[in-house]
């Protein structure tokens, strides 16, 4: 096959993947904390080749962690975060990490996050307040009080700028390496009655997925161009014979 072919199919499967993580970031636009895919791509040399033949990669995935704007509602139990910071839920796959502050208290007085997870604080553990204390206050470095009294605290966690992240459902993320609790860093914080929006910005989405579409038609349409040479030069060649 020629080099020339292979060059066009791996731009497909390039393409294809661009595609994927397109349509994931368009049906989140409206998610709460959601973080957009991304897809980083490099050239990948052939070493079996006679000559040096470059293929379009097929990219990597990432998970991009700009924040997403602030949304307010006036709801006690939501919280954005400020800052490079995380919020962490206890769930079956384990302690993940999110920014959809959007919280619900138990009739036993434990706050979970919307798919029934529990909120953690900074040592890992279940918050857990009083659920006949009233609506509690959050004060921006996520400290919990109820009538005056602090009765727990939110955890923020921080995760390495250079860890790898994969998703965990709805918003969440799990690094390949170990988040660390925020300490005395007022750089980040939570703000009451107010959720994160997602950082997916619909415009630039939907004028990349016109991007993608049209060049995947356009290598497909070389594509077939080359099919259609090699068909010809075959009879050329036959008819000689």
């Amino acid at each position: 096959m020629q080099n020339s072919i292979y060059v066009g199919l791996s731009s497909q499967i390039t393409l294809e993947r661009r595609l994927d993580a397109i349509a994931n970031n368009v049906a989140n636009m409206s998610t709460p904390g959601f973080r957009g895919e991304g897809t980083k791509f490099d050239t990948l040399v052939s070493m079996k080749a006679s000559d040096d033949v470059h293929f379009a990669s097929a990219g990597k995935s990432y998970i991009r962690t700009e924040p997403g704007p602030i949304i307010q509602t006036d709801n006690p139990l939501d919280v954005a975060v400020k800052g490079d910071a995380w919020l962490s839920l206890a769930t079956p796959q384990g302690q993940v990490y999110t920014r959809d502050g959007r919280m619900r208290m138990t009739p036993e007085g434990e706050l979970v996050s919307v798919m029934g997870h529990p909120v953690l604080d900074a040592g890992g553990q279940p918050i857990v307040i009083n659920p006949n204390g009233g609506a509690p206050k959050i004060s921006s470095d996520g400290a919990i009080y109820q009538n005056g009294a602090q009765v727990g605290g939110v955890g923020l966690f921080s995760i390495a700028s250079d860890a790898k992240l994969i998703y965990a459902g709805n918003s969440a993320v799990i690094p390949d390496v170990p988040a660390q609790p925020v300490v005395d860093d007022m750089s980040v914080g939570v703000v009451q009655g107010a959720i994160e929006g997602s950082n997916v910005d619909g415009v630039m989405e939907m004028t990349r997925l016109i991007s993608v579409s049209r060049a995947f038609e356009q290598v497909d349409a070389l594509l077939r161009q080359q099919e259609n040479t090699l068909t010809e030069a075959v009879k050329t060649l036959g008819s000689k014979a």
